[in-house]
Parts: C-alpha cells; sequence; structure tokens
C-alpha cells in the first residue's frame, strides 16, 4: 500500500506540475460540470412533472412510463457522454499540445474538440449504449447482475482508458479508438490497469481529509449558533468540494495524456519519469 501510495503521489505531482504551469485546463472540467448539471435538469425536471402530474391524474406512472422508460434512459445517456466526453477531448488535447512543447489555449481546446464531433458523437453512442446494457442487467439479475456489472464495467473501462486521448490525437473513428487503446494497453502495461497505480489514491485519501475538515467547520458554526457562520461553513466546504473535482479531473486528463504518449512513442513526456510510468501499470501476475 505504502508503494501505490508514493507512486501515486509521484504521478499526482508530475501531473500537477503541468498543471500549475497551464492553469486554464481547469476551464474545460468546470464547463464540463455545468453543463451536465444542466443536461440532468433537462431531463429530470420534466420526468418529476410528469410524474406529479400523473399522480394527481390517478395514472400509475410507472406502468405507463415502462415502454419508454429505456429509450429515455438512453437519451439521458447519450447526452450526457457526449458533453463529458466533448470537453475531456478538448482537455486532453490541450495537455498533449503542452506535453509535446505546442502553443496551448481554451479555444485551440475546444476547436480541437469541435473538429472531433462526429467521432465524439459516435463513442458517446457506444458508450450510451454499453451504460444501457450494464443497466439491463443490472436489473434483471438482482445481486448476480451487480456482480457482473461490476466487472464488466471494469473491464469497459480498462479497455476505453485511451480513447479520449486517441480521438483527440488521431484521426480514428470510435470504434477504432476503442481497437487502439486495447491494443496499446496490451503492448505496454497487460491487464491489471486500474488496481496499480493513478491518482485516484491521493483523491480518495485527499476527499476524506476534505469530509473531516469540513464536518469539523460545519459542526462549529451550528455550535456558534450563528445562520452567517452556517452558511459561510457551508459556502467553503461545498467550494472545497468543487476545487477538488476540478482539479482531479484536471490532473486525470494530464495523466491519460501521459499515458498515451508513453504507450504510443515509449517515451515519457516532460516531468512524467519513464520507470514510474511502467511500474503504474504492471503486467498482471500469472
Amino acid at each position: 500500500m505504502a508503494g501505490k501510495f508514493a507512486r501515486s503521489w509521484a504521478l499526482m505531482k508530475a501531473s500537477a506540475a503541468v498543471l500549475r504551469s497551464d492553469k486554464s485546463l481547469l476551464v474545460f472540467p468546470l464547463l464540463s460540470g455545468l453543463c451536465t448539471l444542466l443536461v440532468a435538469a433537462s431531463f429530470l425536471i420534466p420526468v418529476a412533472v410528469m410524474m406529479v402530474g400523473g399522480e394527481h391524474a390517478g395514472q400509475d406512472f410507472n406502468q405507463r412510463m415502462s415502454a419508454g422508460a429505456y429509450l429515455l434512459m438512453f437519451a439521458f445517456y447519450l447526452v450526457q457522454y457526449f458533453v463529458i466526453i466533448f470537453f475531456q477531448t478538448a482537455l486532453t488535447g490541450v495537455a498533449l499540445m503542452h506535453l509535446r512543447g505546442e502553443p496551448t489555449s481554451v479555444a485551440a481546446g475546444f476547436a480541437l474538440a469541435r473538429s472531433r464531433l462526429p467521432h465524439i458523437f459516435g463513442y458517446a453512442l457506444i458508450a450510451a449504449t454499453v451504460g444501457l446494457v450494464l443497466r439491463m442487467i443490472q436489473e434483471r439479475l438482482g445481486l448476480i447482475g451487480r456482480l457482473v456489472v461490476g466487472f464488466l464495467g471494469l473491464a469497459w473501462t480498462v479497455a476505453t482508458f485511451l480513447v479520449v486521448p486517441i480521438l483527440a490525437s488521431e484521426d480514428v473513428g470510435p470504434v477504432d479508438a476503442v481497437k487502439r487503446s486495447v491494443e496499446l494497453l496490451k503492448r505496454s502495461w497487460g491487464e491489471n490497469l486500474i488496481g496499480n497505480g493513478g491518482i485516484g489514491v491521493v483523491f480518495g485519501l485527499l476527499m476524506v481529509v476534505a469530509m473531516l475538515v469540513g464536518a469539523v467547520l460545519i459542526g462549529g458554526a451550528v455550535a456558534l449558533q450563528s445562520v452567517v457562520a452556517i452558511v459561510l461553513a457551508v459556502t467553503v466546504v461545498v467550494l472545497g468540494f468543487i476545487l477538488l473535482g476540478l482539479v482531479q479531473s484536471s490532473l486525470q486528463g494530464i495523466y491519460s495524456a501521459a499515458l498515451y504518449r508513453y504507450a504510443e512513442a515509449g517515451e515519457a513526456s516532460v516531468g512524467f519519469d519513464q520507470a514510474l510510468l511502467e511500474q503504474a501499470f504492471a503486467p498482471k501476475k500469472k
């Protein structure tokens, strides 16, 4: 565990060095979060209104919606994935530009993502289909379904880990991008992608610390019985979590860009130690 934490911390520091030199990368996860909230609201609010209306009219809303529920869910998945992948592509594209020593800007990231719109939509379509199928399996098979979905979801995450950097860097379609991701991962690191590294370990601990600090702040404000103190404490805690989320998303985009460059060319990017990248995805033990 100590070795994994040390490796994750080193990878996070290397990614953070890139983020410190180009803080505009934070714009992409910020806008992505705002857009995904708008998408969620655009789906959930009408559904809530329909549920209330159906209840008042004495109708069985669940039965009435059962035929179209999966279609609605698929549409939601598709739009959400499209928004998320669009901003991820823009972020990763700018990160790749930075790692290659090219001029970077937010506008350049959006221009790159716009040029990949058909591929992004195609990959969102694939991701939404996979998400819906996994959801159906989970609902129909109960506990066994959850176990199966957990395994399949992990396998899908591993297989598609480098899809976004590939979409940002190579002029290939979504299916070829998935195949290319699998090819690069097999060539470089084997199968144990998730368990052996990444900055998630570090941010998991930071989130725990943030929750503890937040609980202390809010608890202290409540003890003071001051509305102003409570509002201020809650605001600070919420902003802290938002900032952590933005930084984590940015670092993950930078991290995936560096890993893609290493997998594709066998060379570490500036600030990333080659031995560290190799260890982060050690081959699965037989």
